[in-house]
């Protein structure tokens, strides 16, 4: 029997007031972070947390940590 495993994962990023702020996508490459209303990704990272933070630090000074909810 064989099983199928997704070719990648998403992650969407909510701010303090519920809007989506960015995306991570997880792929063979690694962790890819965008943000909302982005034309482009900000990059690829090798972790999840390394992502994490790329994208906390992309968003205005003072902004709170966003949430992650896996999709």
């Amino acid at each position: 029997m064989s099983t199928t495993s997704p070719a990648s994962t998403l992650w969407v990023a909510y701010g303090s007031e519920g809007r989506v702020v960015g995306t991570i996508r997880r792929d063979d490459d690694g962790y890819t972070v965008t943000l909302a209303g982005a034309d482009a990704a900000l990059g690829t990272y090798p972790s999840m947390e390394v992502a994490k933070s790329a994208l906390h630090g992309h968003l205005a000074p003072g902004t709170d940590w966003p949430r992650f909810r896996e999709h």
